[in-house]
C-alpha cells in the first residue's frame, strides 16, 4: 500500500509554533532558512543545525515522522559528501587504490550536508504546523502570485487523487498476474500503465476546470480561518530573524 505525503498530518497539536501567525511564520522561516543554506562555515552551520532541531522540539512534531521522510533526503545529500570527499582537490588525507580523501572535500562535503540537514528540518516547524489550506491562504494574503499559489493548491490536492488511481491500476495489473520484474515485457507494461494514468489524470483535470468554472471559481482561497496576528507573533518572528542575522555576523567575525 503506497503511504499518502501527508505533510500537515501533526497540523491539530498545540505548540508555540502551532499558534504561530502563518504569515509571521512563512515570512521568519523562510529567512532563517536561506541564511543557513549560505552560511560559509562550518562551526556556525552544526549551530544552524542544533537550532533548527530545537525548533521541531518545540513544534512537538514526532522525530520519526521527519525521519520517515530525511531518508530520501540522505540518499541524495550523502551522494554528494561523498563525491566531494574523493574528488575535491586539496590536501590528501587517506587514500583508497586510486581515489584519494582530501581534508577540504570533507569539510565542503559535511558542510552542504549539514546545511541541507538544516533547511529539511526547518521546513516541518513552518509547513507541518498549519493545515495545507492555511498555509496556501497565507501564501496568497502575502502577495504571492496567484497562479503560483493555485498550482501549489491543486498539486497537493491531485496528488492523492493520483496515487488513489495508480493503485487500482496496479491492483487490477497484478489481478491480471503481472509480477514486476527486470524484463521487457514488464518495462513495457509499466510504460503503458504510466500513458494509462497521464491519460486519465488530463481528462480528470478537464472535467474539474468546467465543474469549477461552472461554479463560479475566482481563483481565491476560501477558508474558514481568519488570520490575527499579535505581538507575541511579532517578537517571534523577530526572535527568529534575528538570529537567521546573527548566525551571519558572527560568520563573518571569525572569518
Amino acid at each position: 500500500m503506497i503511504e499518502y505525503p501527508e505533510i500537515d498530518k501533526y497540523a491539530s497539536l498545540d505548540s508555540p509554533m502551532h499558534r504561530f501567525d502563518p504569515r509571521a511564520k512563512i515570512i521568519a522561516f523562510l529567512f532563517l532558512i536561506f541564511s543557513v543554506v549560505l552560511i560559509p562555515d562550518l562551526k556556525i552551520a552544526f549551530i544552524g543545525l542544533f537550532f533548527a532541531i530545537f525548533l521541531l522540539i518545540l513544534s512537538r512534531i514526532p522525530l520519526t515522522f521527519v525521519l520517515s521522510y530525511m531518508k530520501w533526503v540522505a540518499m541524495f545529500v550523502l551522494s554528494f559528501f561523498v563525491i566531494l570527499a574523493f574528488t575535491f582537490p586539496g590536501e590528501e588525507i587517506a587514500r583508497f587504490y586510486f581515489l584519494h580523501v582530501t581534508a577540504e572535500g570533507l569539510y565542503t562535503g559535511l558542510l552542504i550536508t549539514v546545511r541541507a540537514f538544516s533547511a529539511f528540518i526547518l521546513i516541518f516547524p513552518m509547513i507541518g504546523t498549519m493545515r495545507v489550506d492555511t498555509t496556501i491562504k497565507a501564501l496568497d494574503r502575502l502577495k504571492v502570485p496567484n497562479s503560483l499559489v493555485q498550482m501549489l493548491m491543486f498539486t497537493y490536492r491531485y496528488i492523492f487523487v493520483f496515487i488513489d488511481e495508480f493503485q487500482r491500476i496496479w491492483t487490477a495489473m497484478e489481478s491480471r498476474g503481472f509480477k514486476l520484474r527486470t524484463t521487457l515485457y514488464a518495462l513495457r507494461t509499466i510504460g503503458k500503465a504510466m500513458g494509462m494514468l497521464f491519460v486519465r489524470s488530463y481528462e480528470r483535470a478537464e472535467r474539474v476546470y468546467q465543474a469549477m468554472r461552472s461554479r463560479g471559481y475566482t481563483g481565491d482561497p476560501k477558508t474558514l480561518v481568519e488570520f490575527e496576528i499579535r505581538m507575541k507573533d511579532y517578537l517571534l518572528a523577530v526572535s527568529i530573524i534575528g538570529f537567521a542575522v546573527s548566525l551571519h555576523v558572527v560568520s563573518f567575525i571569525v572569518m
